[in-house]
């Protein structure tokens, strides 16, 4: 079946929005993930909360050019988080007609952390945005068993999980666990590969995720694994930034990172 694949932005994390919007209509993709809200202090910033310019510019160009915005990032949900503060994201989001929006659990408290992301799912669901809680194994929530126990507390309608499959990876998570979920808490995916050496310590894992991933089949992870038990529709972001891209223009990057992806789906249609 097809999917709609998705540029995600950490895979061209230096173009401002219009310019990943562009790009991904001139490489291929069907939609763009945005972040509105920088992930680390290191990383470009852009003023994409309210009715910027730059917001502005971002929306026409993806209207003119047929691209639309699949998901918004990131909120992270802490020990102090107000959800009601984020209403300006979620504004902004409806705004650029995206659909989902990646969270990340930082709360140690599971109770009030589902509390959060039911508040914030209520919150979002006029918008029409719905919240999809990302595990990662150095946040609170560490792997797939943690998401769905989170989500199964939260107990709202209007959640998601979201998988990644570098963090599916290297959590350890168990690929079977996806079949006792409901498939409506799959929103979308994350697409990625890494080296198959573990990371040594938890700066490298993160430094990893970060700035050094491959494009998908061009690891030694097991991408598959995940996406053999989740819905075969399901759109994915593409996430796959590369470490040593200095010189190597965004074009080609993103046009590298969907020709793997298509590779590795012919492979799953072939397993089937």
């Amino acid at each position: 079946m097809s999917r709609v694949l998705s540029l995600s932005a950490l895979t061209v994390l230096d173009l401002a929005p219009p310019d990943l919007v562009r790009c991904a209509a001139e490489t291929g993709y069907g939609a763009v993930g945005l972040r509105l809200v920088p992930a680390t202090p290191d990383e470009p910033s852009w003023p994409m909360v309210g009715r910027t310019p730059l917001v502005e510019r971002t929306r026409l160009l993806a209207d003119d050019l047929g691209i639309p915005v699949w998901d918004i990032e990131i909120l992270r949900l802490t020990e102090t988080t107000d959800v009601r503060e984020f209403e300006a994201f979620l504004e902004t989001g409806a705004y650029l007609g995206a659909r989902q929006i990646l969270v990340a659990g930082m709360d140690p408290e599971r109770g009030r952390l589902a509390e959060n992301l039911a508040a914030l799912a209520a919150l979002a669901e006029p918008y029409g945005l719905t919240p999809n809680l990302e595990f990662m194994p150095w946040t609170a929530v560490r792997d797939l068993a943690d998401a769905a126990e989170v989500l199964r507390a939260a107990a709202h309608p209007n959640v998601g999980l979201l998988i990644d499959s570098i963090h599916f990876a290297r959590s350890g998570s168990d690929p079977e666990l996806i079949d006792a979920l409901p498939v409506e808490w799959f929103r979308y995916a994350q697409l990625c590969d890494a080296p198959a050496r573990e990371p040594a310590d938890q700066a490298e894992l993160i430094y990893q995720a970060r700035n050094a991933r491959l494009p998908p089949g061009e690891g030694g992870l097991d991408v598959l694994a995940p996406l053999r038990h989740l819905p075969p529709d399901l759109p994915l972001g593409v996430e796959a930034p590369f470490e040593n891209h200095a010189g190597i223009p965004a074009r080609i990057r993103a046009t590298r990172a969907l020709q793997a992806t298509r590779a590795v789906l012919d492979r799953l249609s072939g397993d089937a």
